[in-house]
């Protein structure tokens, strides 16, 4: 008997709304691999893929023989919608590629969930309805998902089992394409799983969505208590809400092995039940005032733990644009003094300093190429104090054993203030991206990471989490709902609309596919 060929492919971007376009730059900047390349890239110590395809190949080569049929992979870091003709040329690529293979006997994909395209609303389910009409209803298809997905009916429809991340920040990356794996094994012996959908009327602010604890790690923590030998998984995905689309809302998703009908009675127990946690749903930010106080008391004292300052508004992982200075400007003003800034994504001001070299003075204009509002220009005298070609590997949480690249990045100071600026739009949820530049990270009094939650799982043997600070300031990627320009998500939704009366549909009212 021959091994299964199984292909493998990935599409990763986190698509905010009100962002500008992602182009293919910004993908060639992250991944963009094809065949041969995403083969080699895979076997590397330190890929650049998706961590779900190493831990699917792994999880697979610790079985009987396979043959994997590599096809594409392409990552950005979030953005806006995606250029329709870059989506168009990657699913061309891929159908391309799944076609020349043929037969297969699976399929692999590691997905984000959460794009959306300048025409297309729905990329995720085009992308698995045109590899589903390629291989046929038969051959098993499986993906992992972000747990901020956007979860449209297409993608279950298309699916035999969509596999969320139960992390955030998201270090299961490996583990759920280990789980795809287990259940690609059990199909290509016959299975044929059951998938439901329960979808809630429901966009959470995204800073009450740690997984640590509270109302969505207790969300995670409910569902995961209906496993068992039929239950074969239960993925709580909160969704992106930045999307700003008609498939906005948290989702949830049931795979049984056999019974239809228990799919769809324990994704409606679910979302009642976290339904019923609403209000417990809440972010809670401090004033840039505040935050710039208590940075200068932690510069001032020694003996005052250091402090973490999240500028959860700018968060390149959500489509920031990773460059508001509101709070560079006011520490500097206010003569912050031990403070590490990282890390400000300005291409034309790394790549002056990088022309004026080590221990040059000058004058660093941020963001003088920037035409998004909240990307304000700020002036200040800086020395150049560290230069790198921004190539890392990084060494804990989502980034572990993974390739980055930030291309040409400075290190800039400013009085008391150093800033960490980068070439490529990257959040800072890696240790190694400061302290490539020689940064002490034990010896800073003030951090300050332009990111919503990633950060934790890298910084979280430095900084506890009463020492991590959100701060309340302007940005694309706003936690406050009320000041998001809403467009397309659908309304009724809580809480934008709080007084909302909502109980989950009948069972039998829920899709599933194979039933």
């Amino acid at each position: 008997m021959k091994p299964p060929r199984i292909a493998l492919g990935s599409f990763m971007l986190e698509s905010n709304g009100h962002s500008p376009v992602a182009t293919r730059e910004e993908f060639e900047g992250s991944c963009w691999l094809e065949g041969a390349a995403l083969q080699a890239d895979l076997a590397k110590p330190a890929p650049r893929a998706s961590a779900g395809l190493s831990g699917f190949m792994r999880a697979m080569e610790a079985g009987r023989p396979w043959e994997p049929v590599f096809t594409i992979a392409a990552t950005a870091g979030a953005s806006g919608p995606i250029d329709q003709a870059v989506f168009d040329d990657i699913c061309a690529r891929l159908v391309a590629a799944l076609r020349a293979a043929m037969p297969l006997d699976g399929v692999f994909l590691a997905l984000h969930g959460a794009a959306t395209a300048t025409v297309d609303r729905d990329p995720d389910g085009t992308l698995l309805r045109m590899v589903r009409e390629v291989v046929g209803p038969d051959v098993p298809v499986l993906a992992t998902l972000d747990l901020h997905c956007n979860v449209s009916w297409e993608m279950v429809k298309q699916a035999d089992m969509l596999c969320g991340f139960i992390t955030n920040p998201h270090v299961d990356q490996a583990e759920r394409g280990a789980e795809c794996a287990g259940v690609m094994r059990w199909m290509l012996g016959g299975g044929r799983p059951r998938m439901a959908l329960g979808k809630l009327p429901f966009i959470p602010p995204a800073t009450s969505q740690n997984t640590a604890g509270g109302p969505y790690a207790d969300a995670i923590a409910y569902g995961q208590r209906f496993l068992d030998h039929e239950v074969l998984n239960v993925s709580v995905v909160s969704g992106f809400s930045l999307g700003d689309t008609p498939k906005n809302g948290l989702s949830v998703m049931v795979t049984t092995r056999t019974d239809a009908a228990r799919a769809q009675a324990v994704a409606s127990d679910i979302a009642a039940w976290i339904w019923s946690t609403r209000a417990k749903w809440v972010t809670n930010l401090t004033s840039l005032e505040d935050a710039t106080r208590m940075a200068l008391e932690a510069g001032r004292d020694a003996q005052k733990p250091s402090l973490l300052f999240a500028d959860v508004a700018d968060n390149p992982g959500g489509g920031g644009r990773g460059n508001t200075a509101f709070i560079l400007e006011s520490f500097v003003k206010a003569g912050v003094e031990g403070a590490v800034f990282g890390i400000h994504n300005d291409p034309a001001l790394a790549a002056e300093a990088h022309a004026k070299g080590l221990g040059a003075r000058f004058l660093a204009r941020f963001n003088r190429d920037e035409t998004n509002v909240f990307s304000k220009p700020f002036e200040a005298e800086a020395v150049v104090e560290a230069l790198t070609d921004g190539e890392v590997v990084g060494r804990r949480g989502i980034y572990r054993g993974r390739s980055v690249s930030l291309g040409l990045t400075a290190l800039l100071r400013i009085g008391g203030v150093r800033v960490a600026v980068v070439t490529q739009r990257r959040q800072l949820a890696e240790p190694r991206m400061v302290e490539s530049l020689g940064v002490d990270l034990r010896a800073v009094r003030s951090l300050v990471v332009k990111s919503r939650g990633h950060f934790r799982a890298g910084f979280d043997d430095i900084w506890s989490p009463d020492r991590i600070i959100e701060v309340d300031v302007p940005g694309l990627t706003t936690v406050v709902l009320s000041r998001v320009p809403w467009r397309e998500v659908p309304r009724p939704i809580y809480p934008l609309d709080p007084e909302l009366e909502w109980t989950p549909p009948a069972p039998e009212a829920v899709p599933v596919r194979g039933g």
